[in-house]
């Protein structure tokens, strides 16, 4: 690949801006997946999806997870606060948590905790489902096991059965019944958990989740609140398992300085109740650590303006700066920051399977016959005579023969082969307009607007529910770019479509350095091409806030590896939802419906429609329909 096409291709999909040193481009124009920052080893992602689906008789979509990058996460975070702490004189520790909203699968949680020992690696937990998987990890006897959430009398004493088993369970109290409920149950079974109380901080953070902060936030003990827990644990002798001090001001936090106002606010808190005789240990920041999805490094909410250095430099600074002032000893941090530990080591691979049909496409050649309407007529010289200095004023002439047109049509005035060439002659005017619009410098707005309306829309074979369905519920980016031919120049504009029965179900926003884009540069494609798309940075929350919409089920999943001798494994291979399988989602009963579809081609049997023996054969192809994927084959 020339110099000339890897630095179109870097403008046009940003790979070095959003990667974070995990992909790259390779001479061959395939994205590559380093297993560290900037390690000289890698994985073809083109060659591995022709091996899974050619070797291992997998079928798109799929779903790529290489837990080396989320080992490579982990030790980034965890590196940055060490060089923080040295660098500050903080006297605390850190101590990294993974929330397991973010990525509950057991292969991920299993992969953090692989660096327990030398990390001190916990998890945090909102859910008796959670904790139920958590309490039977194996984690360092230092490490945390942090509750949070609403909890019932069963979530609590299952947190206890943690403790029992030499876990260091701390309960996180939301709100004073909270502890009120342990407290009580800590006397009955004579087993006491460490305590910590949520805060609600005046701060917010900033981005789609800054509502999780500031006076109305879902979470939070207020001031009086506190101190009321505080009152509340002397009186029962229990305040000497008050052992934490948490608050969370909203996931990807875009805007740095948001950080200082609440990292400032957070200490003075800690060290009031410092001060006041509470025997507080460890200072949990939460989450909010952000990713930068589209390689911008601005405050744009698919971005963050910072690095994990800073964040972290911030964080040490300030705490250790309020906590010097107020002369309390300096606490151990703790981190929530799953986004940051997750969201590289996944890359979702689909494929386009057709081509959605505009007005543009597929245009036949217009003749002009001498007793054609006069609005067909004009609308041919408008599009033989587009130029590069009039491309605009013809475009505009166009979209007004065009209201001609439908209007003389509804009067009756032409007829719909009249119509049908008319049409077609206005979007070649468009196109012609267009391409003339490309050429020039300074081209109007409109000229985009109508770019995404003759842009290509491509079916691709995946649920935009399933398995990004941030894209859809809270128009998070992305970035997409085809993991294969990028030695070329992409010619066509496009958005994608998915294979749900929703409008919804399509992307038409695309990460770019400077703005959004509303079309996907991609190669020329045909029916029969293998054209293979990756949907990266999905490793945060999109599994697990993925529905099943349609009853399209799980992707096939792939878990890789790479040794040190640089070739890669597939460890692990997952098979997606059968048909079967969605149905028992849907608490349908495949039995019965056999057995309702067998009835009713009995039925046409006995009305003479069908003969026994295809009836019978059809009775085998529906059952064992059933066993096929959920996706297009």
């Amino acid at each position: 690949m020339n110099d000339e096409v890897l630095q179109r291709i870097q403008q046009v999909y940003g790979v070095e801006n959003w990667s974070a040193g995990y992909f790259d481009i390779s001479s061959k124009g395939h994205i590559l997946v380093r297993p560290g920052k900037d390690d000289p080893r890698y994985v073809d992602l083109k060659e591995l999806v022709d091996d899974l689906l050619s070797k291992h008789k997998l079928q798109m979509p799929l779903l790529i997870r290489f837990p080396q990058l989320l080992t490579s996460q982990l030790r980034a975070l965890s590196g940055a606060y060490q060089s923080a702490i040295s660098q500050y004189g903080f006297s605390g520790l850190h101590y990294p948590v993974f929330p397991m909203k973010v990525n509950p699968r057991r292969e991920v949680v299993e992969e953090f905790l692989r660096e327990s020992g030398r990390l001190r690696v916990g998890l945090e937990c909102g859910s008796k489902a959670e904790l139920y998987a958590a309490i039977a990890q194996e984690q360092t006897p230092e490490s945390l096991l942090l509750c949070n959430g609403f909890k019932d009398e069963v979530f609590v004493r299952t947190a206890l059965l943690g403790v029992q088993a030499g876990k260091r369970v701390t309960i996180i109290v939301e709100k004073l019944n909270e502890l009120k409920m342990v407290i009580k149950l800590a006397g009955q079974l004579g087993v006491a958990p460490w305590i910590g109380l949520r805060a609600k901080l005046y701060s917010r953070g900033s981005g789609k989740w800054a509502s999780s902060g500031g006076d109305s936030a879902k979470f939070g003990l207020t001031t009086s609140e506190l101190l009321d827990c505080v009152r509340l644990l002397r009186e029962t002798k229990l305040d000497g398992q008050l052992k934490l001090l948490h608050f969370h001001i909203g996931s990807q936090i875009t805007d740095i300085k948001r950080v200082k106002n609440a990292m400032k606010e957070a200490a003075r808190v800690y060290a009031k109740l410092r001060q006041i005789g509470c025997g507080i240990e460890f200072l949990d920041i939460g989450g909010g650590l952000g990713v930068d999805y589209d390689g911008s490094q601005t405050r744009f909410e698919s971005s963050v303006n910072y690095t994990v250095q800073e964040f972290a430099n911030d964080v040490v600074y300030v705490i250790k700066q309020v906590c010097d002032e107020e002369n309390v000893p300096h606490p151990n941090l703790v981190t929530e920051s799953g986004r940051f530990m997750t969201a590289y080591h996944t890359v979702f691979i689909t494929s386009i399977r057709d081509e959605i049909e505009t007005f543009a496409e597929d245009k036949p050649e217009i003749t002009i016959d001498a007793d054609d309407p006069q609005v067909i007529t004009e609308l041919k010289d408008l599009c033989d005579g587009i130029n590069g200095k009039n491309y605009a004023e013809y475009y505009h002439d166009a979209l007004e023969h065009k209201d001609e047109l439908h209007t003389q049509f509804n009067l009756g005035l032409i007829s719909l082969e009249d119509r049908a060439k008319g049409e077609v002659l206005f979007w070649e005017a468009c196109a012609r307009a267009l391409k003339e619009s490309e050429e020039d410098k300074f081209p109007d707005d409109e000229f985009e607007s109508l770019k995404k309306i003759l842009a290509q829309k491509y079916l691709c074979n995946f649920s935009l529910f399933r398995s990004a369905p941030d894209s859809w519920a809270i128009k998070q980016l992305f970035p997409i770019v085809p993991i294969h031919r990028l030695n070329e120049n992409p010619s066509d504009f496009a958005t994608l479509v998915d294979v749900t029965c929703d409008s919804d179900g399509k992307i038409d926003k695309f990460v770019d350095l400077k703005d959004v884009k509303e079309t996907l540069e991609l190669h020329k494609w045909k029916v029969g091409d293998d054209y293979y798309l990756g949907i990266f940075l999905v490793g945060a929350y999109q599994e697990v806030m993925g529905s099943h919409h349609n009853l399209f089920g799980n992707p096939n999943e792939a878990q890789v590896v790479i040794d040190s001798d640089g070739r890669y494994h597939v460890t692990k291979l997952v098979h997606g939802s059968r048909i079967n399988d969605m149905l028992v989602f849907a608490r349908y009963d495949r039995a019965q419906l056999v057995e309702s579809y067998r009835k009713q081609v009995t039925a046409r049997v006995e009305a003479g429609a069908l003969s026994k023996e295809t009836a019978a054969q059809l009775v085998v192809e529906y059952e064992a329909g059933a066993l096929r994927g959920t996706y297009l084959e």
